[in-house]
This record gives structure tokens, sequence and C-alpha cells, in this order.
């Protein structure tokens, strides 16, 4: 049965190929679907018309071969008749002899040796009647139908079409007409049939119908190639167009479209490249604008940061007196220092966004583990977590494995995250897991707090944005954090990404190849939506490997140093997975 089927299925595999083939190059191709559109048309009106001439030509030829031998016919039939009419035959052997001259007259006037004669059916028998006479090419050919209306209608010629033998004994077609003939002597009346063979009109029509089959073959190769060339014509612009907007896209605004002529194509040429004209002006003002602005900020930034150091040493000397001051003086100083700190942090994190803007960033990339990486960041955030009533927990199932990264720029966005959660987690415990396989590694924050609607997910990244501009950020964010983790994950040519459902959490997953080759596929190792979205809270009953966090070892990789655990903090591991 395999032997039978594997010809047959690499034969159907074969046609499956070619129809894929053909079908992505209907889609792709404008001039191979006007080509083929064009030919096929064209060719059902030239299949149609041929039919149509071939028709016509077929019935006129057959009427006119009709015309001829019912004509033939009945002059034969006439001189036969006269023949017979002349003679004063008696007996029977004149008669016949007679009866043999007429045949005779007939098949020199018809140039037919298919002839037919028989008497007809209740004429009154004499002695002297001759015998019926039939060649061979007629035997059989004389329907019973054709005899009863020449038997019925005396005088009348009818005729049939059939099928005759050439010279060569080869079938041609062919018509019957038929007749009848007085006898002299009384003899009776009797029906004479005369076949014609058509050969030379079969010739005539097959040479016709090869002639047409021909010139509408050519026909189609002609009007293939004129359509072929004039779309070749019209869709070389539109292809150079295409390339040009490919190349414009790509940052080349140098780039114009040949314009030639003054026809449309050319008056499309110009229109672009007049489009192209004002892109590029458009994007050189914004570009400049950029420039100017980043110069601004940074310039800014850095005119900021002595009167700003002044201003923090200052409000340093006031919170290390604030003891000593009246309870309003006190917390004076005590909003002057945290303050102070948060101007800060807002002039370090515009500086950041200005170097991303201006695209002057270089990662200082070395092997990490983000299992270590995320267990101190935990460490570093339990007391805050502590304050907000949340638990922080880690949980790395497996797969431990070392990243090329920039370990300052993954772990603020691990801070980010972690802060994130702990401001909107509700009191709610925060779970960091932390996972990775062959080409990349993962690390997803999820909180069991407020949550965002679609439209807040969606706008999560940008700068300075609030889902809630009411709510009071309470851990001194600066509006910028997400965005700069963003461009930290796109820096490393990873993702940050965002799930969010009102009432049950929010969920935040960094994917990092492992390697930045950019030739390999990233496969995330951490779902971004969880098992369990309606959830309120982590699963109590999952393993509790705090012993081991607290002993200092990491489960899953013995030789390295874990993070020590602390208070409102809880480490998981699994060790037994593997990448």
């Amino acid at each position: 049965m395999s032997t039978a089927g594997g010809p047959a299925q690499r034969a159907a595999g074969w046609f499956r190929g070619r129809a894929r083939r053909f079908g992505t190059l209907w889609r792709r191709s404008l001039q191979f679907r006007t080509v083929l559109i064009t030919v096929g048309l064209s060719s059902v009106a030239i299949l149609v018309i041929g039919f149509t001439i071939s028709f016509t030509v077929a019935s006129n030829l057959f009427q006119a071969q009709v015309e001829r031998v019912l004509g033939s016919s009945s002059t034969a039939a006439a001189a036969a008749q006269g023949i017979l009419d002349a003679s004063d035959a008696v007996d029977r052997a004149t008669v016949q002899a007679v009866t043999y001259s007429a045949i005779e007259t007939v098949i020199g006037v018809s140039g037919s040796d298919d002839i037919a004669l028989f008497r007809a059916p209740g004429t009154t028998p004499v002695a002297i009647a001759p015998s019926d006479f039939l060649s061979p090419d007629l035997g059989g050919k004389i329907s019973p139908e054709l005899r009863e209306l020449v038997q019925e209608n005396p005088e009348t010629q009818y005729w049939q079409s059939v099928e005759l033998a050439d010279r060569d004994g080869e079938p041609v077609p062919g018509i019957v007409v038929g007749t009848d003939l007085l006898m002299p002597g009384g003899a009776g009346r009797y029906e004479l049939y005369v076949g014609y063979e058509l050969a030379d009109a079969a010739q005539t029509l097959a040479f016709v119908q090869l002639t047409g089959a021909i010139g509408a073959v050519a026909l189609i190769a002609l009007l293939s190639a004129i359509t072929l060339v004039v779309v070749r014509w019209v869709i070389e612009p539109i292809q150079a167009a295409s390339a040009t907007s490919r190349r414009l896209a790509a940052g080349d605004l140098g780039v114009r479209l040949p314009a030639k002529g003054e026809d449309e194509l050319a008056a499309l040429a110009e229109s672009f490249n007049g489009m192209a004209d004002t892109l590029q002006a458009r994007i050189r003002e914004l570009a400049e604008l950029s420039v100017m602005q980043q110069r601004f900020v940074s310039d800014v930034s850095h005119e900021l940061r002595t009167p700003l150091t002044t201003i923090r040493l200052a409000g340093e000397v006031l919170y290390a007196q604030r003891d000593e001051f009246p309870p309003a003086t006190a917390r004076t100083a005590e909003l002057l220092k945290t303050q102070t700190e948060r101007f800060e942090t807002l002039l370090a994190d515009l500086l950041e966004i200005s170097r991303y803007d201006a695209g002057s960033v270089e990662l200082e990339t070395e092997p990490t583990n983000l299992v270590n990486l995320a267990g101190e960041s935990i460490e570093s955030m339990h007391s805050l977590a502590l304050e907000r009533g949340s638990e922080l927990r880690l949980e790395a199932p497996g797969g431990h494995l070392d990243a090329e990264v920039d370990p300052r720029r993954i772990r603020r966005i691990v801070r980010n995250l972690i802060g994130n959660a702990i401001e909107h987690g509700e009191g709610r415990p925060i779970v960091v897991s932390v996972d990775s396989n062959a080409t990349a590694v993962a690390l997803s924050v999820r909180d069991y707090g407020l949550g965002m609607p679609d439209e807040a997910a969606q706008r999560v990244f940008d700068r300075f944005w609030r889902a809630d501009p009411s709510r009071r950020r309470t851990i001194g964010g600066t509006g910028l954090g997400l965005a700069i983790s963003l461009e930290d994950a796109v820096a490393h040519g990873g993702t940050l990404d965002v799930w969010s459902r009102e009432g049950r959490g929010t969920v935040f997953r960094l994917v990092l190849p492992r390697v930045r080759s950019g030739s390999v596929e990233v496969v995330p190792p951490l779902p971004l939506e969880p098992a369990d979205p309606d959830a309120t809270g982590p699963d109590p009953t999952g393993p509790d490997l705090a012993i081991a966090a607290q002993a200092g070892t990491d489960p899953a990789r013995p030789d390295s140093a874990a993070p020590r655990s602390g208070a409102g903090s809880l480490i998981q591991e699994a060790s037994d997975a593997t990448p």
C-alpha cells in the first residue's frame, strides 16, 4: 500500500506546492494578475467568437451542400424518368434493361455510385416489374422514416444525414436524397435513393477550423505579449515608487523618483518627489527641534545640579537639626529633604531620558544571573513592602542561566517594577518570577491590587502618564520609571509587556535575549497572562523553601550565593527544572 501511495502522495504534494506558489504570485504580483486576467478574458472572447464563426461556416457550408445535392438529385431523377417514359418495353427483360439504363443515367448525372431502387410497398405486383437495386455502401443507411416520407409524398424529395465511405473506405459525412420513379409497362412506382458523400466539404471545414485555431493561438500569444509590454511599462514606475518609498521609510530621505515626460506617470513622480521634499524638510526641522530640546533638557539638568546640590546640603543640615526646631519648622525640614531627593531623582531620570532620545546610551554588559539580581532588589525593598503590608515572594522554577546584560539598568527595571507593584498592590502579596530557556531569560512582577483597564494599560509606558491623576504618589515616583524601564529593555534587544485586569492586579514581564545576536528567535520563558487571572492572591500551598534561602544557598545553583531573606520576604525556588 505504501508503494502505491508514495507516487500519489508525491504528486499531491507537487500540486499543493505549485498551488501555493501560484497563490503567492497571484497575491504579490500586480503584473502577473493583470497579464493573467487579460489573457484569460481574451481567450474566452476569442473562443466564443471562434466557435460562433466555426458554427456559422459549418452551417452555411452544409446548407450549400444540401442545396447542391438536392439539385443534382432532382436533375438525375428527371433524366432517369425521361428514359423510362420514352421506353415502350412490355416484357420483364426489356423493363429490366431500361431500368439499368436509368440507373446509369442517375449515376452519370449525380456523380454518385451510391444508388438504391426499391419497389414501393402497396404497388400491384406485375410480372414485368424489375428487381430492387442496392449499392453496398447504402446498406442499412436508409432509415424507415425517410422511406415512409418518400412513400407518402410521391414526386417530392427528402433527405437525411448519414455516414458513407469514401474511395479509401474511410467514413465520411454524407447525405441520402430520396424520390420516386414511375416504371414503364405498368410496372408500378419505385423509390429512388442517391447517396452523396461530403468529404470535400468536411475537409474544407476542417481546414477552416484549423486555420481559426492557429489564428486564435497566435492572437492570444500576441495579446499576451502586448499586455506584458504595456503592463511592464505601467508597473515599472509603480515598482520604482514602492522601492523609493521603502528607502524613504528606512531613512534615506534624499532618494527621489525619476520624472520623464508629461503624462500621468510623470505627474505622479513629481507629486511623489514634492511629498518627499516636504517630508524631508519637516523631518529635518523636527530633528533640529529634537536636538535643541535634548540639549535644552541636558543643559537645564546640568545647570540645576549645582544649586540643587547646595540646596540638598543645606537641607541635610537643617534635617539633622530638626529636633531643635519647633514642630512646624521640623516638618518643613523633613519636607525639604524628601522633595529635594525627589527632585534629584527627577533630574537623573530626565538626563537618562535625554540620553535615550539622543541615542547616546552605551550598555556595560556582563554575565548576570537574574535570580540573584531579583533577590537583591527584593532585599533592598522589603522594608518599603512591610510599610505597605505587602509580602514579596521570589519564584524561580528553574533555568538559572546567565545573560549578557547591563546589571545597573536591569536592576533599575526590577526596582521600578517592584516599586510600582508596591504602590498599586493594595497591601497584597507580590510575586516576582524568574525563568529562562535556551534563548532568553524572563522576569515578571505580579501584584493582586487595583489593576488597570485596557486603555490605561496601553499608555502605562508613556512619560509622566498616570492612570488616576487624583491618586497621590506615596513612594516618591517621578512618572518616568516605566518609560525608562521600557527604554532599558529595548536597548538590550528585549521587551517589556504588561497584562492587567481591574480588581485582579497587574503583571509586568521583562524578556531579555541571553545573547544580543539578533539572529535567534526569542521565545519568552514566562507567559504574560497568568494561569489564574481571577485570583486575588498567590497559592498559599506552594513549596516553602525559605529555610534554604535563609541558609544562604540557592537550591537551583548550589555554588552560588542566594539572596538573604529578610522580614516581609519569602524566597521560593525549585531546583529540578532545566533550561
